[in-house]
């Protein structure tokens, strides 16, 4: 056992401040990893706040973690000391169910544990994260990090990165096909991103006429204002698929006459009881509602090499860990194009 720095929430209505926390120590499967940067994602602030009323205090949260291998187990192999890794929203699942044996962990049938929060066996009982010194975790869950991928900006790509290219993937997107992506923000600026790589005409869709103007510079071929019904009318049966990543509960029906015979609407942001929804689009067009959460290990390391292929990064805004609850606030008032991410350099060890 070692004792790290880090920084927690005591309560509900506390702000995040310096904590002591103790790792495991390394086991033969595990690797220590000396964290670099943690991006700062909107799960970060539902725990540190009890918004989904689950959180063990107290609790560090952070799940976008770049660092450097620190330490290895004696049973770990593919890695190095030094080598600069990278570990997402999974800490562990069961390995033995039909989703674990087909390499999709995400969707373990006994529930995947995440990187913080989650019972264990370590010191505390529930899992510390990410805005801490260093972190202790099974290989399983550790990624290789390829080089020429800007530290800082990859950091996203353990959560929001993948969180968008899984479905893309998943759907099939490609050149010919017409994409739309819902919402620009942390997820839609990646996921237009990632859409345009792979090819297909990508348009964001938003209310925002300024944000509409930033995603031409992200990639996206087109912008389409939601609240503007002439030109919600004139796409009707254009898309061929939707990824939905408004974070916050909302009305589904307007974007699903946008689809395609066949098409699909995948939800990645918000998550729990929404609008009312008329399943006659679904019905008259044969159109589908999906859901996707993060993506398996495997789609992670797949992506990090994709996004080294195309350089694609998180645009981001470089914090030190002691500006993490103005950085919440400012989150909360969509102040941040369009990640935040913390330099964990900056966390004093006293």
């Amino acid at each position: 056992m070692s004792t790290t720095s880090s920084y927690a929430a005591q309560s509900a209505t506390s702000l995040l401040a310096p904590f002591k926390i103790d790792r495991r120590d390394l086991g033969v499967n595990d690797v220590k990893i000396d964290i670099e940067f943690c991006g700062v994602c909107h799960t970060d602030i539902h725990y540190a706040k009890n918004e989904w009323g689950s959180t063990h205090y107290p609790v560090v949260p952070g799940h976008e973690i770049i660092g450097k291998v620190a330490a290895l187990g004696s049973a770990v192999k593919h890695l190095k000391i030094g080598q600069r890794v990278g570990a997402g929203y999974m800490a562990g699942s069961c390995h033995q169910c039909p989703s674990c044996k087909a390499h999709l962990e995400q969707y373990c049938l006994k529930g995947f544990t995440t990187i913080f929060n989650s019972p264990t066996k370590d010191p505390g009982g529930f899992a510390y994260g990410g805005y801490a010194k260093n972190i202790v975790l099974d290989q399983h869950f550790v990624l290789s990090v390829p080089t020429g991928l800007d530290p800082a900006g990859a950091a996203p790509l353990l959560c929001a990165g993948i969180t968008t290219y899984s479905p893309l993937m998943h759907w099939g997107v490609k050149p010919g096909m017409t994409v739309g992506i819902i919402g620009l923000g942390g997820l839609g600026h990646l996921g237009i991103k990632l859409s345009h790589a792979m090819g297909a005409k990508t348009i964001m869709i938003t209310t925002s006429k300024t944000k509409a103007l930033d995603a031409i510079k992200l990639g996206a071929d087109e912008a389409l204002i939601s609240t503007d019904k002439i030109a919600m009318n004139r796409m009707l049966n254009q898309f061929d698929f939707l990824l939905n990543t408004i974070p916050v509960p909302h009305d589904f029906n307007p974007y699903l006459r946008l689809l395609k015979l066949d098409g699909t609407m995948c939800i990645v942001g918000s998550i729990g009881p929404t609008a009312e929804l008329n399943t006659e689009p679904l019905v008259y067009g044969r159109r589908s509602i999906a859901g996707s959460i993060v993506g398996s290990i495997t789609e992670t390391q797949e992506m990090l090499y994709f996004c080294a292929k195309h350089h694609i990064t998180a645009n981001i805004e470089i914090i030190k860990m002691n500006e993490i609850n103005v950085a919440f606030e400012r989150m909360l008032k969509g102040d941040i194009k369009y990640r935040f991410v913390i330099d964990m350099s900056s966390l004093s060890v006293t």
